[in-house]
Formats: C-alpha cells, sequence, structure tokens
C-alpha cells in the first residue's frame, strides 16, 4: 500500500525489452532449474547468510544461474573509519544481487521488499533494515539507525530514487538518508548500475509500475548476454562539514547519471528494441556528460570482470520497489 513517502514512477512494464534476439526455450529452462535449485542452497543457510563470505558467494551463484555477468567495481568501501553510504540507482530486484555480489553490505529497503519472492527472504537473512514508507513519523527513527550502523563501521547501500526506473538517467535523488551520512561523518559513494546485452544498452531487466517478478524473472531468464555494470564514481566526504543533504544528494545523483555511457536508447535504438521483440534488432550506446566535481575522497581501481549472478521464482508480485 502506498503512503504520503511513497514514490511513483513514470515507467511500466512496456518498458522492459530485449535489445537482442532471446536465448533458445532449452536455456531458458536449464537456467530456471539451475536458478532454483541456487535459491533452495541460499535459503538454507538461514541466519548464516548474514555472513559476509557466504552473502557474496551466494549473490553472485544467483546471478550466474541466471547467465548473467557482473562487471566494474571491485570494492564499495571508502577507506577506513566510518562506514560508507553506497547510493545507487534503481532499475531492477537484480540490483540487490548486483552489489552483495560486488561487496556485502547491509541494505536499506522498503518494508514491502521483505515480501518478493527469493529476494525477500534473502533479504531478511542477510541482515536488511527494512523501513515502512506508508508512516512518514517514522522516518527520523530510520535516518538515525543508518548512521548508528554508519558510525559502527558497516556500509550501507540505498536507493534514493525510492522506486525503479528503466534507466539510470531517470528519478529524482530523496534527501533524507544523506543526512544520516552527515551525522556519522560517513563517505558517500554514488554507484551507477547500467544493463547492457552484448554491449548493447538494455531495458530487459526493468522492473517498474506494476510488473510482476515472475514476468521479471521470465524476461532476465531469456535474455541473451545480459550484464550488470557496477561503476562505483569517486566518494564524497562529510567530514569537513561544508554540505548538506540537499547539496549531497545533488553531488551523488550528478555522479551516479554522468560519466557512463547511457542506458537511454535512442529513438532509432527504441524501434530496433521492438523490432527485436518480433524476430530481431539492436540499439546502439548513447554517450553521457562528464562525471561530477565534487569532492572527492577516493575512487576505486577498474577490476576485471567480476563473477556472473542468477535468479528464479515461484509468485507473482507487484514491482513497485
Amino acid at each position: 500500500m502506498n503512503g504520503p513517502w511513497d514514490v511513483s514512477s513514470d515507467c511500466t512494464p512496456d518498458c522492459a525489452a530485449h535489445a537482442v534476439p532471446r536465448v533458445p526455450a532449452t536455456v531458458v529452462a536449464r537456467r530456471g532449474a539451475v536458478f532454483a535449485h541456487t535459491v533452495r542452497r541460499a535459503l538454507t543457510d538461514g541466519t548464516r547468510l548474514a555472513d559476509p563470505v557466504r552473502l557474496r558467494a551466494h549473490a553472485a551463484a544467483l546471478l550466474e544461474a541466471l547467465g548473467i555477468r557482473i562487471e566494474g567495481a571491485a570494492a564499495l568501501r571508502a577507506g577506513d573509519g566510518p562506514g560508507t553510504l553506497v547510493v545507487a540507482n534503481h532499475i531492477s530486484w537484480l540490483d540487490i544481487l548486483a552489489l552483495l555480489a560486488v561487496e556485502p553490505v547491509t541494505l536499506l529497503a522498503k518494508r514491502e521488499v521483505g515480501g518478493w519472492p527469493v529476494v525477500g527472504g534473502l533479504a531478511r537473512r542477510a541482515g536488511t533494515h527494512f523501513i515502512d514508507r506508508t508512516n512518514p513519523r517514522r522516518l527520523p527513527d530510520s535516518v538515525h539507525q543508518v548512521a548508528e550502523l554508519l558510525g559502527s563501521g558497516r556500509s550501507v547501500a540505498v536507493f534514493p530514487q525510492a522506486t525503479t526506473w528503466c534507466t539510470a538517467e531517470q528519478g529524482a535523488f530523496r534527501r533524507a538518508t544523506f543526512q544520516a551520512a552527515l551525522d556519522a561523518g560517513a563517505p558517500v559513494r554514488p554507484v551507477t548500475l547500467d544493463y547492457t546485452q552484448q554491449g548493447l544498452p538494455s531495458t530487459v531487466a526493468a522492473f517498474c509500475g506494476e510488473d510482476t517478478f515472475a514476468g521479471s524473472l521470465r524476461r532476465v531468464l531469456a535474455a541473451r548476454g545480459l550484464t550488470i555494470r557496477v561503476t562505483a564514481h569517486p566518494a564524497l566526504t562529510t567530514a569537513d562539514g561544508d554540505l548538506d543533504r540537499r547539496e549531497l544528494a545533488a553531488l551523488a545523483a550528478r555522479a551516479v547519471r554522468g560519466g557512463h555511457p547511457s542506458l537511454s536508447p535512442s529513438p532509432a535504438a527504441a524501434s530496433a528494441a521492438v523490432a527485436v521483440r518480433r524476430a530481431s534488432a539492436a540499439a546502439a550506446p548513447v554517450p553521457s556528460g562528464p562525471s561530477p566535481d565534487a569532492r572527492i575522497l577516493s575512487a576505486p581501481a577498474p577490476a576485471p570482470p567480476h563473477s556472473r549472478l542468477p535468479d528464479t521464482p515461484l509468485r507473482d508480485t507487484p514491482a513497485h520497489v
């Protein structure tokens, strides 16, 4: 149920489209079987799933079962001391697995995520902190909890767009969780999540509007050459107290949206994607602007492509994240 703190997205399930032809049905069936087995194995770990080593291994195994590659960042944490507030754009339920496969962090998610098939169970066992967006009066307490986690040295990942969008360029960043970083004197690591298929920008993984987990999973299982690129931008420091949360959110949003290949297809690419739905096609990447000039704390060194990861569900669940 939506509340006054909820955010709505202009994106719908119609935004999700393959950029290249689908894999054969035999591959879909094999991926589905491997994914189901991998989910069962992860869930049997119970509370042990919260162990960082196990959590990262299970996230990577799930993505691999789906035939998904991870590329980009080798680490998300910025330096010693307080934990790092990791802020990323939100496109899909796969975003969670991608971040955890790179570096296990504590996730902050809306309460409804705990009820999602597969991902919800994993999130609960992994120690995710859930917030109730139907009750804004609890916001200060949520911010305080995040600040305490950061102050204790634990990194926390949030999706400040508050819901899913089909590309990284859409959706405003909400400012509340940035106050937690300021209160804890913790660095903020902007992260861009991009989805491509055989090098072409793709929206096939988008989980938006009234989409269901089952519908999204079917698309992902059929996706050919799906890759998630995790780009960790230079961290923003809050220790000097020169920024307020509005400025910090604006700098982080600029970092996430700039300095990476755009996921937004051009009109020609969009037409191609529609054609692929019927048989074949392609899209063309759109270059975007430079990365932010904000206060830089540190930048992760480029890393070789990460391991590959997977997914699989049981019942339909609305996508609204």
